[in-house]
């Protein structure tokens, strides 16, 4: 790896550390401050990150990922039920079985390729679904969801424990700063950070990988992989490696989520879980690094926006304006918010996928461009990178 690119790599790692430390900060201005928001942009994130190493740097795209989110909180809760509500013992468990479920989907789906890859991956994801709800409800409490009571074991849980979920007694949930930056209040969450820790090391983990031999190798794959073949190295082993990695990020980001609120439920393995993050990903920028993040964020943003808007709320935005334009305003908005707030992500995707193919991280790079060509610089041919710009 050349010095160039190393030193543009510790630059992307240090931005990007500093702002994810500055969340609460950076984010308070857009009303996005505020813990569950901010923990859902941490723990999206990671899954989005972890199903960029297979999708984007692959090619292989798999619409049963949730699965993998859905064991993960299963497998964490269980933890939290057996032992006490301490948050570490659950990750490890979550990861781990995560993997082990990722391994036997990944080496019966790997056996085929394009679209009938996608749908294997997606028959796995549903029937773990529609088992949570029939059969395997002993472990998964069907339609209730898992959750911890009373009466379990809770073996290392002692008298004056923490009752919630917990970093050896460091309460999840708990804000302890509340500062106010230009006027807008920033809430430091103790839940936040600690997703924010794993966020940093699954960008960091996803920045080797894409940075070392084994990722050249499975842009190999990505980008001919009959011609891998013709020189005598089989794929198969790459791909699954990719496809066991990306699970465990799922399964860590499952954890986290139980983490923050422990109660596990099927509808995280269903297959509109599964697309969402395909959605980030592509939205964000498919095989970049920063892309899966952006996306994330961006429409975990939307949804805590759009879904919250209702008649009352249109009707308090035009108040100002006369009954019959107000009214002519809501009646044509209502539709893509609240309840359908899907319509304005659809069309915010189509808009994307249309004039921006390469997502966010293709519309930052032109609108560099653009500006960079405005003050002078459009005449110059841009120096060849070795390694794109993240």
């Amino acid at each position: 790896m050349s010095a160039t690119v190393k030193d543009n790599d510790r630059l992307l790692l240090t931005v990007f550390v500093i702002l994810v430390l500055a969340g609460p900060i950076v984010l308070a201005p857009i009303g996005a401050s505020y813990p569950d928001l901010l923990q859902r942009f941490a723990i999206y994130g990671v899954f989005a990150i972890g199903f960029n190493i297979l999708f984007g740097l692959t090619g292989y795209l798999s619409f049963g990922h949730a699965a993998f989110l859905g064991v993960g909180s299963y497998a964490a809760v269980w933890m939290f039920k057996l032992l006490n509500y301490n948050v570490i013992p659950a990750l490890v468990l979550a990861v781990v079985v995560s993997a082990v479920f990722a391994l036997v989907i990944g080496y019966v789906s790997l056996r085929r390729s394009g679209i009938y890859f996608s749908i294997l991956t997606l028959a796995f994801a549903q029937m773990m679904y529609n088992l949570a709800y029939s059969v395997l409800t002993p472990i998964t409490n069907g339609e209730t969801g898992l959750q911890v009571y009373t009466d379990d074991p809770q073996w290392l849980q002692t008298a004056g424990s923490p009752t919630t979920t917990n970093l050896f007694g460091i309460r999840m949930n708990e804000v302890f700063w509340k500062p106010e930056f230009l006027g807008f209040e920033a809430q430091f969450n103790y839940g936040y950070y600690f997703a924010a820790v794993f966020l940093i090391l699954a960008f960091y983990i996803a920045l080797r990988i894409f940075r070392s031999p084994f990722g050249m190798m499975l842009r190999a794959v990505k980008s001919n992989q009959n011609r891998m073949g013709y020189t005598g190295l089989n794929p198969r082993p790459y791909t699954l490696a990719a496809f066991v990695i990306s699970g465990m990020y799922a399964g860590l980001a499952g954890g986290l989520l139980a983490c923050m609120d422990p109660l596990a439920g099927a509808e995280r393995m269903q297959w509109t879980a599964s697309g969402e993050v395909v959605l980030m990903t592509i939205l964000g920028g498919a095989g970049t690094l920063l892309g899966p993040v952006l996306g994330a964020g961006f429409i975990k943003y939307l949804e805590a926006i759009f879904s919250k808007v209702n008649e009352t709320v249109l009707q308090d935005w035009f108040s100002f304006m006369p009954d019959w334009m107000g009214d002519a305003l809501s009646f044509v908005i209502s539709p893509f918010v609240g309840e359908g707030w899907h319509l304005t992500l659809g069309a915010l995707f189509m808009a994307i996928v249309i004039f921006l193919p390469g997502g966010l991280i293709d519309g930052a790079r032109q609108l560099g461009r653009w500006i960079g060509g405005g003050f002078g610089g459009g005449d110059r041919k841009p120096a060849h990178s070795p390694v794109p710009a993240e």
